[in-house]
């Protein structure tokens, strides 16, 4: 059963959150996104008063420094690697890797084999005790991040996602019915997911996840820099990521601001995208708007959002500006060769957004942008999927609803809202949810930890 404080409400947390604008301070109730004040747009960031009981291992480890209400077993977090090797075939002395995904002999069992599970066990252990139904837009990563995580815990959630990111959808085993899966087929892309999400948001019933507004993502992805402290023995000097909206780089910079020791500087950001379709390498370079018809061309289709929080108070700018940070682009084919770099160097299969963050960093210290001495950790964002296939059973997600998706896009949210609207969706999932007990120790350990369980069983 998960851990909870006695008598969990807003107002006797550990943490408050308080706005990146205005100072505005509030007791969190599990679900609050933005400051209530009339101001330009503003994260809340989340500022920790007292000390969390907490799990020895895995993510929740971390939970003084989460805002979790409760946490939950034996849930993996991320493993941080010196990476010798492809150091030296980078030119770089002191380069740390945060593995994120599956490599059994290194430690690593995150479910879904991206860092998207940190951020979707932190959101779960956020929430009140009676939640809504969550509304969760996504390319892929965060839907099965999250469809697994609420399985396990009987969390109700609507998730939104373009047909490709069905193929990555695979689990060890079924979802629950609780979890909805809408796939829009067709032309649809991330940014059509979005727009269906900010109309399913308003079904009674059901709330906004929040994305990067949410404190709960961006602290439980800054786990990372958490544990790469842990193993490092202090702050990088430079941290790459591979980003989308740039959550998690936000995240590991809060998280570095927190735990800075003295005058110890926070990492240099480099975040990383890939070309054709870049939007926050646009921006920062002051080059305008990325052309939207180009969003179905990168190999990293998981980074394709096509409105960052770039110019949002706490948002990605003052990240790049504060740590004195850049953003980089690549190909295609440069992603590529960087996934066959690594697999060959460290040996295990990684997903084409770390492949765009390695490529990105070779291509940097080629340029002498980052320099052979300084201590580098590079976010591998997703690894050992296919290792994964290879040590497990793994079972497709089945799609409660599927819309097929009007090309050029007009009406398609309308038609989402409406057609899910229509099937009476909130009471379907009345019943569904049940208390943070519902389900046994044993139970979710065994589900959260099967890929030790199986691990070479299946080869």
């Amino acid at each position: 059963m998960s851990r909870v404080r006695p008598s969990v409400h807003a107002g006797n947390r550990h943490y408050s959150l308080v706005c990146s604008s205005c100072g505005a301070r509030y007791a969190d109730d599990g679900l609050l996104l933005d400051c209530a004040r009339p101001h330009e747009p503003a994260f809340l960031r989340a500022e920790y008063e007292s000390p969390f009981d907490s799990p020895r291992t895995g993510l929740f480890r971390f939970a003084s420094l989460l805002p979790v209400a409760r946490t939950f077993p034996d849930v993996p977090g991320p493993v941080v690697l010196r990476a010798e090797k492809l150091g030296r075939a980078l030119g770089l002395d002191r380069l740390w890797t945060a593995f994120n995904g599956h490599w059994p002999e290194r430690g690593a069992y995150l479910p879904t084999c991206t860092f998207k599970d940190l951020e979707a066990y932190t959101v779960l252990g956020r929430l009140p005790a009676d939640p809504p139904v969550l509304v969760i837009p996504s390319a892929g990563n965060t839907a099965a991040a999250f469809a697994w995580a609420a399985t396990l815990y009987r969390v109700p959630c609507l998730i939104v996602v373009p047909a490709p990111a069905l193929d990555g959808m695979r689990f060890p085993g079924p979802l629950d019915p609780c979890v909805r899966i809408v796939v829009l087929d067709g032309p649809a892309t991330y940014s059509d997911t979005i727009a269906c999400a900010e109309l399913l948001s308003a079904l009674p019933g059901h709330r906004a996840e929040g994305g990067a507004r949410n404190v709960g993502r961006r602290d439980g992805l800054g786990s990372v820099l958490l544990a790469a402290v842990e193993a490092i023995g202090g702050l990088p000097d430079v941290y790459v990521q591979a980003v989308g909206s740039g959550t998690g780089a936000l995240g590991v910079h809060e998280a570095a601001r927190r735990v800075r020791a003295g005058r110890e500087k926070a990492p240099r950001l480099m975040m990383c995208q890939n070309a054709p379709f870049a939007p926050l390498f646009e921006a920062w370079r002051g080059r305008g708007a990325a052309p939207a018809d180009r969003e179905r061309e990168p190999l990293a289709r998981e980074l394709t959002n096509r409105r960052p929080p770039f110019t949002v108070r706490g948002g990605v700018r003052e990240a790049l500006v504060e740590s004195g940070g850049d953003v980089l682009c690549v190909d295609n084919s440069a992603a590529l060769a960087a996934m066959a770099l690594y697999e060959e160097t460290e040996g295990i299969d990684i997903e084409p957004g770390a492949g765009v963050a390695l490529a990105s960093l070779a291509e940097a210290v080629r340029e002498g942008r980052v320099r052979r001495d300084e201590v580098v950790l590079l976010n591998v964002t997703g690894g050992g999927r296919a290792r994964q296939g290879r040590d497990l059973r793994l079972v497709a997600a089945e799609p409660w609803l599927r819309v097929a998706w009007p090309d050029g896009g007009e009406g398609g949210a309308r038609l989402v809202a409406g057609l899910v609207g229509e099937a009476s969706v909130g009471a379907a999932y009345s019943g569904a949810a049940r208390s943070w007990g519902a389900r046994s120790e044993a139970v979710a350990s065994e589900s959260v930890r099967s890929g030790a369980a199986q691990s070479g069983a299946d080869r």
